[in-house]
């Protein structure tokens, strides 16, 4: 996966760069999602990967995909990932996409687990925290993991802040023994 992300890195770049100039961010995180859920399909992997299969017929795959709602800059750099057989890259140049995209805009992902549902006003305080602590601004994603018996686990990339009632009694238990 590293030697994946090298080689996904400068296309990432390219295409933010593309897209900051265009002022679309939002519009070229939506067209290379699409793409690497379609290449990510088994149907249209086959395709990609047969040596059977010409760029030129790939490459109107991807036109087909990308439908007309792209913009030539966009469809450009489509081309360029076909000529160049990295259309299997795609998901790796999403994720370094969204990076650059997060931090251009400043803003960080956050996933809560919660053992329950968390309220709106549970919500917001960990919002108004976290947006505090990182001075950025937060798009909380929550999820209910049973598992955890009580409290909430946060990722906010690659910081966890672990409050899980799971984790203190494991904490617990190593201190009693």
């Amino acid at each position: 996966m590293a030697e994946a992300l090298t080689t996904a890195r400068p296309y990432a770049q390219a295409a933010f760069e593309e897209a900051q100039k265009l002022a679309d961010l939002k519009g070229w995180s939506e067209m290379l999602l699409s793409l690497a859920e379609a290449v990510c399909h088994p149907e249209v992997r086959a395709v990609v990967t047969s040596p059977r299969v010409s760029k030129g017929q790939i490459e109107n795959l991807m036109e087909g995909l990308l439908c007309s709602k792209a913009s030539a800059q966009q469809r450009n750099f489509a081309r360029v990932l076909v000529d160049n057989q990295r259309l299997l890259l795609l998901p790796e140049i999403v994720i370094l996409f969204e990076a650059l995209r997060a931090e251009a805009e400043k803003t960080v992902n956050v996933v809560v687990d919660s053992a329950y549902e968390l309220s709106a006003v549970q919500q917001e305080k960990i919002i108004s925290a976290l947006k505090a602590r990182m001075g950025r601004e937060i798009k909380l994603v929550c999820k209910v993991n049973k598992e955890l018996l009580g409290g909430v686990v946060i990722r906010a990339g690659d910081k966890v802040i672990d409050g899980s009632a799971r984790t203190r009694l494991g904490e617990m238990a190593n201190a009693l023994a």
